[in-house]
């Protein structure tokens, strides 16, 4: 009986584990959220099956991609740290950074996120040059991002570029020449969700291992008093900014969905944002990062009913 065997894990757990899926799942309703609400209306089929492929791929190559990159960091940190299975951690479902365990081998990692990658940048092609190139763009960043860990902090403003570009590439792929001033709307909207409802909390999360590695975190950096203010303002302004841009995109909600969008904003976003500015606990922010990652899930829920009413 093999080592993955032994653990309890199927190798395709494995390699969903790699990928983060469940995270993913969850990731691909920020693209399919932005075409709604610029189109206005639901796409044409073609365009939904193809876009709803290109993001699906492109997380599961670029989660994957994260962990390759990070790998020798990663093994040191379960080295000097331990491992921890912490299955109430949306980030572990399955089980954190397999490829640094051991349990997949380098090649099998990379022949997955490349067989991944070339079939989202097939299907991306196929709907807009554009998203190809978005795609390419977000591989490259999130190298950097990972380069740059024990370098600066400002790191987390690359991952909140990448995690706004599958946002980006679904306008494109709906709209082959977008208006700028609207699609700076939605960039800022996501791009200050990604950072205090996902990136700083999760850095947050491995703040002990961080620390160990001399990695250069915004909470290890800047310590968890100016993390929590960063979180908290950022999610103040992601809500603020999804108060303008669900007013004036072209899918307009009933106004008690609308509202709704907000009090979702304030459950899922605020409230433990200020839990976690109270208590600057590892704990809340492993919360906070879980329920900020049912964000986009919830108003894509909102946006299709808005579409069937």
């Amino acid at each position: 009986m093999n080592i993955a065997e032994q653990r309890g894990f199927s190798r395709i757990m494995l390699f969903l584990a790699l990928s983060r899926t469940p995270h993913g799942l969850l990731d691909i309703c920020s693209p399919l959220l932005a075409a709604l609400l610029w189109l206005g209306r639901l796409p044409e089929p073609l365009v939904i099956v193809q876009g709803t492929v290109a993001a699906f791929a492109g997380y599961t190559a670029v989660y994957a991609l994260n962990d390759i990159i990070d790998y020798q960091h990663d093994k040191k940190k379960i080295g000097q740290t331990g491992f921890r299975r912490e299955t109430s951690y949306l980030d572990a479902a399955f089980v954190r950074h397999p490829l640094a365990q051991g349990l997949l081998s380098m090649p099998e990692a990379i022949a997955w996120a490349g067989g991944w990658m070339i079939f989202s940048l097939l299907n991306a092609y196929l709907l807009n040059p554009v998203c190809a190139l978005i795609l390419v763009v977000g591989c490259f960043l999130e190298i950097i991002y990972c380069l740059l860990l024990q370098i600066s902090h400002l790191r987390t403003l690359v991952s909140g570029i990448v995690k706004t570009l599958g946002g980006l590439a679904a306008i494109f792929a709906v709209d082959p020449s977008p208006e700028p001033g609207l699609l700076l709307l939605v960039f800022s909207w996501l791009f200050f969700w990604e950072i205090g409802g996902q990136n700083v909390p999760a850095d947050w999360h491995d703040i002990k291992e961080d620390i160990v590695l001399k990695a250069r975190t915004v909470p290890v950096s800047l310590g968890p008093r100016v993390a929590s203010y960063i979180v908290l303002c950022t999610l103040c302004l992601s809500i603020l900014l999804s108060a303008i841009l669900f007013r004036v995109v072209p899918l307009q909600l009933p106004l008690p969905l609308y509202l709704a969008t907000l009090i979702t904003g304030i459950y899922l976003l605020v409230l433990p944002a200020v839990r976690l500015f109270q208590t600057r606990d590892r704990d809340e922010a492993a919360a906070l990062f879980n329920r900020a990652s049912y964000y986009p899930f919830v108003l894509f829920l909102f946006a299709l009913i808005s579409l069937v009413q």
